[in-house]
């Protein structure tokens, strides 16, 4: 069998730990691909995988030629696109996600900057607040805010947000502003389920952390459902600082036990390519890298 073939096959069972999810994505019936696999390990004479009934797991000599591999399919796809001058003008389909109030505040304008300069690409943009898994979903570039899992993805850190807490002036004039965080209990609290869990509230550094158990009057699911009701004096929010630079900038939110944050949460920018992927992935993540790290965020 071509070789070039039988890598494309493992990557994808690699990367998506199922032979029957690789057969869908690379449209092969799962014979053709147990078949690909097999002979790729009788040619190597390793095993990469090792199969059970319900899953799919690398060994370790296949998580290594799984990360070569790639490396090498990349160059291969940057090879032919150069020959094909595709580098010169960008085409073809970009699938990129964030969380939705960034995506629309800072993901968009860049994104809409990219299609005007890049008329032969088309984007689809998820703004979705979860964490989107890349490889199923088939995404070329995340934006993630907060500490990374470990994995396979590259990650450019492009900034940083602060967690705070924030009230309407209203409301803190009607209740008092709290002081220290233990009195956070007995007071009105907006909690996004995304966000700021319902278990408790961490606050202070690492060596110093405090918990907070509290029952929030109203959790929602959207931060932008948070902002209204805070803005309209329900209580006090838990969100991310790009989320309200309008709102305390116009006085309608202030912050509050600011003294007692978190460490700022990174912003990075996440993508399944080597430095040698594709054209329209790198200038789109040249593009947005940029003008993150323009923005002041915290």
């Amino acid at each position: 069998m071509d070789q070039i073939h039988l890598m494309k096959v493992f990557v994808a069972v690699g990367e998506l730990e199922s032979f029957a999810a690789a057969a869908r994505s690379l449209d092969l019936s799962p014979a053709a691909v147990t078949r690909a696999v097999s002979a790729l390990e009788a040619q190597l004479g390793v095993r990469l995988l090792l199969r059970t009934t319900r899953h799919v797991r690398l060994t370790d000599a296949g998580s290594r030629y799984l990360e070569d591999t790639r490396h090498i399919l990349a160059r291969i796809h940057e090879a032919n696109e150069a020959a094909a001058g595709i580098n010169a003008t960008l085409k073809g389909e970009l699938a990129v996600t964030a969380p939705i109030l960034f995506g629309k505040k800072f993901v968009m304008p860049c994104m809409v900057r990219y299609l005007k300069q890049y008329p032969e690409v088309d984007v689809s943009a998820y703004f979705l607040d979860r964490v989107v898994n890349m490889v199923e979903e088939g995404m070329d570039v995340a934006v993630r805010i907060g500490p990374l899992p470990d994995s396979g993805l590259k990650a450019l850190r492009v900034g940083r947000v602060r967690r705070m807490l924030c009230a309407a002036p209203e409301y803190l004039a009607r209740k008092g502003e709290p002081q220290h965080p233990g009195e956070l209990p007995a007071h009105d609290v907006i909690a996004t389920s995304n966000l700021s869990p319902r278990a408790g509230w961490r606050f202070g550094l690492a060596d110093d952390a405090t918990t907070v158990r509290m029952q929030p009057r109203l959790t929602v699911t959207s931060n932008d459902g948070a902002i209204a009701a805070a803005v309209g004096g329900l209580g006090i929010a838990r969100l991310l600082s790009y989320q309200v630079v309008d709102e305390l900038a116009s006085g309608q939110l202030q912050v509050v036990l600011a003294q007692y944050e978190e460490a700022p949460w990174p912003i990075h920018i996440l993508h399944r390519e080597s430095k040698h992927g594709s054209a329209k992935v790198r200038t789109f993540i040249d593009m947005l890298a940029a003008d993150l790290r323009a923005r002041q965020l915290d």
